[in-house]
């Protein structure tokens, strides 16, 4: 019998009784596989891109530039050891749960809840990051135009209406948007670097003012450099999304560790890039610590106000095609919440109609429209519970992005550890080459960084932390209550008890 037509089971924790649902379950949650290495490539890559269009420059009013730049070698050093324990765990389960399923698989229910609901905050918050530094941008490109005097609320509701239709329109569309977006955008910070190269200075990078017994170098002091971690991780935020896409890869056994390195190591170059590059422009690192638009910025300094082509400042054309990178990654960013909420519903942790799919493009159309509905009301919250659109909705929601990550991230490297150590035999199309000992110092970088949550600026962010995990806590006590009482043998869930059965040092070759 196949998947699709079996009967769905519908199970209380711990088992106690089994509920046969309607035998169509499955059909009315089906995803197409459509994806190669190139575009889980693109995908990744326009999912993250954003990140070196803005968001990171915050880092720099924490640690001065050189902090941030230690800072970001340190995140660097944290996601490809993290990729590399991915590319060994989705071939391997190559479910669309991601990260969910590796914990569900290792550390039953609990374990998969927390994991999933921790990646659910990053990637519904996520956009919504994404979106208000978009309309940031687009505001200093039409400045003037009846474009950009849209109220912001406005403009978010477009940009979310737009791009919940586009990825409702199936997996292969969402693909091939990808791989044009990402390539515009990588297109742009290429040119911007090499443009930048003649005005670059490293007084521009060094501007910002030390505190009393500090020195240029670290002019907050060691602690800044803990407390730029944060920002450093927009650099990379959401590459991790790929195993999300295995139900839609032709070959996850071939294509996933290509597409998730290819990815990491596309990232690395275009985040050390921009941070070198857009620091040592004019105005200087102070003002572009502030910035909702550091690129845009770093345009207006090389071309200047008076160059134009065809009546049009120059500055403002490339910030138009730089606006494509944040677009990208809001794109690539909706593609993941859209699965991943898709994931939790359709096993029953979300309630199951999020989990419905578009008969013709099999899109998880539900799981779209509620992480947009979501991640919108709550920018529409903090927009009008103060003026300072800046503080609450660019700097808190990052915050609470990179809150539920370093959750996420801490437990799937703790899966990886319990899957390498309780499942030697379990075959792995990949291995990391980095093993156990990459995880563990993967996991423990992500550790600390949630920790510096709550260590930063109180007056801006250490607030969006302890409202993160209020959040965390409601979702919880969701599942306390209710959803793990009504959980579904969902692919997931089906390998996960066919595997934690066998005994802990069985060969699983045959699952």
């Amino acid at each position: 019998m196949s998947e699709s037509s079996a009967p769905v089971v519908l199970y209380d924790t711990p088992r106690k009784s089994h509920v046969e649902l309607e035998s169509a379950y499955f059909e009315k949650r089906e995803l197409k596989r459509v994806a190669g290495a190139w575009k889980l490539w693109a995908l990744g890559v326009a999912a993250v891109i954003s990140g070196e269009f803005s968001g990171w420059n915050f880092g720099l009013g924490v640690a001065g530039f050189w902090g941030l730049a230690i800072a970001t070698v340190i995140i660097t050093t944290m996601y490809l050891l993290l990729c590399y324990s991915l590319a060994e765990m989705s071939p391997a389960l190559p479910h669309t749960g991601g990260a969910y399923s590796f914990a569900r698989t290792t550390m039953g229910p609990w374990g998969g809840f927390v994991t999933g609901l921790a990646e659910n905050m990053e990637y519904v918050f996520t956009p919504a990051v994404i979106v208000y530094f978009a309309t940031q941008y687009l505001k200093g490109v039409f400045e003037g135009t009846p474009i950009g005097s849209l109220p912001e609320p406005v403009g978010w509701a477009i940009l979310y209406a737009v791009f919940i239709a586009l990825n409702s329109f199936g997996a292969q569309l969402s693909f091939r948007f990808s791989l044009l977006i990402a390539g515009i955008a990588m297109a742009i910070l290429t040119l911007f670097c090499l443009f930048a190269i003649p005005h670059m200075s490293y007084a521009h990078a060094m501007d910002i003012k030390p505190d009393e017994g500090m020195t240029k170098f670290l002019p907050f002091g060691p602690v800044g450099i803990l407390k730029a971690l944060p920002f450093a991780v927009w650099f990379y935020l959401g590459i991790e999304e790929l195993p999300l896409a295995a139900e839609e890869t032709i070959s996850p056994e071939r294509d996933m560790p290509k597409g998730i390195m290819f990815g990491i190591g596309t990232l690395i170059i275009f985040a050390l890039a921009t941070l070198v590059c857009n620091s040592s422009l004019a105005p200087g690192a102070t003002a572009l610590s502030i910035s909702g638009e550091p690129v845009l910025e770093g345009f207006r300094t090389i071309f200047g106000a008076e160059s134009k082509f065809m009546g049009i400042p120059v500055a403002k054309i490339f910030g138009l095609f730089a606006t494509a990178g944040l677009i990208a990654s809001f794109h690539g960013i909706m593609f993941a919440y859209g699965r991943q909420i898709y994931s939790l519903s359709r096993a029953g942790y979300f309630p199951r109609f999020m989990s419905l799919t578009h008969g013709t493009s099999k899109a998880p159309y539900m799981a779209l429209i509620v992480g947009g509905v979501v991640g919108y009301a709550v920018m529409i919250v903090l927009y009008y519970a103060s003026g300072d659109a800046t503080a609450y909705i660019g700097t808190k929601l990052l915050c609470v992005a990179v809150f539920g990550a370093m959750i996420s991230y801490c437990m799937q490297m703790l899966s990886y550890v319990i899957l390498k150590l309780r499942f030697p035999m379990m075959p792995r199309p990949y291995q990391s080459p980095f093993g156990l000992a990459g995880a563990v110092i993967a996991g423990l970088i992500a550790f600390v960084t949630l920790i510096t949550l709550f260590i930063v600026d109180p007056a801006n962010y250490r607030s969006a932390a302890y409202g993160a995990g209020i959040w965390f806590f409601v979702g919880l006590m969701y599942f306390v209550l209710y959803s793990r009482h009504h959980l579904v043998l969902s692919p997931e869930e089906s390998f996960a008890m066919k595997l934690l059965d066998k005994a802990p040092d069985a060969p699983v070759a045959a699952i």
